[in-house]
């Protein structure tokens, strides 16, 4: 298409979309308005795929600005993404990538997410893996999620806290309140001390935490990563986070 072409598309579905300002309706008369409108619908009716092309350009401008957003959110918000004191550190502390997953217990998607975290964990000995609470399905999710933090507040070294996450999450029907409680006993959890420190500000502002950071990123879904500068949404498969991975070491797919 012509720039030529281009230009009279992308001035046809502004005119359409929205209504002249006071100082440009001045412009035009009433007539010479209704002529414009009249050659610019006739156009688009004789060459409608001008819109499709119009759209996918938006669509694709629209995508970059989000993209340059959502780093500018990542490159401000370093310290609590990557080394927050209030999230889980899986894999190498001291990798040279991290990979951050914002997660439900409910989430259908993030159990089958699960074996793509443990795998890429195995087999990326300079990967650094970073958990956020992020319960989005329902009461039952917060209170999964309030468990899994205090649990997190009394083991150090995290191995509690990924037999509780993997059990939870691999476990048939709702994690909710008495279901977590339950897994929690089952690998070890100090139990007076998880009642007392669920109800503790700090578990209120991990989450709320998390969630902030959820929407400065423009996350609304789980499971979602963050990896070097990108914002990955949804669950991808194991192949696509390796590329992710490799692309944010060394500047492409495969280093």
């Amino acid at each position: 298409m012509t720039s030529m072409l281009r230009l009279i598309a992308a001035a046809a579905l502004l005119s359409l979309a929205l209504p002249m300002d006071a100082s440009r309706a001045q412009t035009f008369s009433p007539a010479q308005r209704t002529e414009i409108e009249a050659i610019i619908k006739n156009y688009l009716i004789k060459h409608p795929e001008v819109l499709q092309e119009v759209m996918t350009e938006l669509e694709k401008n629209q995508a970059a600005v989000e993209a340059a957003k959502r780093q500018a959110t990542i490159k401000n918000n370093q310290e609590k993404l990557f080394n927050s004191t209030r999230q889980v550190t899986l894999g190498n502390p001291k990798g040279n990538v991290t990979l951050v997953e914002f997660f439900d217990y409910n989430c259908g998607f993030c159990k089958r997410a699960l074996a793509d975290m443990m795998d890429l964990m195995k087999s990326d000995k300079n990967l650094k893996i970073v958990l956020k609470e992020f319960p989005v399905l329902g009461q039952g999710s917060v209170d999964a999620a309030k468990i899994s933090v205090a649990l997190m507040m009394q083991d150090k070294d995290n191995k509690k806290y990924l037999d509780f996450h993997q059990k939870l999450l691999t476990g048939r029907g709702q994690a909710d309140r008495a279901r977590a409680l339950a897994v929690a006993k089952e690998v070890g959890a100090d139990m007076a001390r998880l009642e007392k420190d669920m109800a503790s500000p700090e578990v209120k502002a991990t989450l709320e935490e998390s969630f902030k950071l959820a929407q400065d990123l423009g996350v609304n879904g789980t499971p979602s990563y963050v990896v070097g500068t990108e914002v990955v949404i949804g669950a991808v498969g194991f192949d696509a986070l390796k590329e992710k991975v490799s692309t944010a070491r060394c500047g492409k797919p495969t280093c």
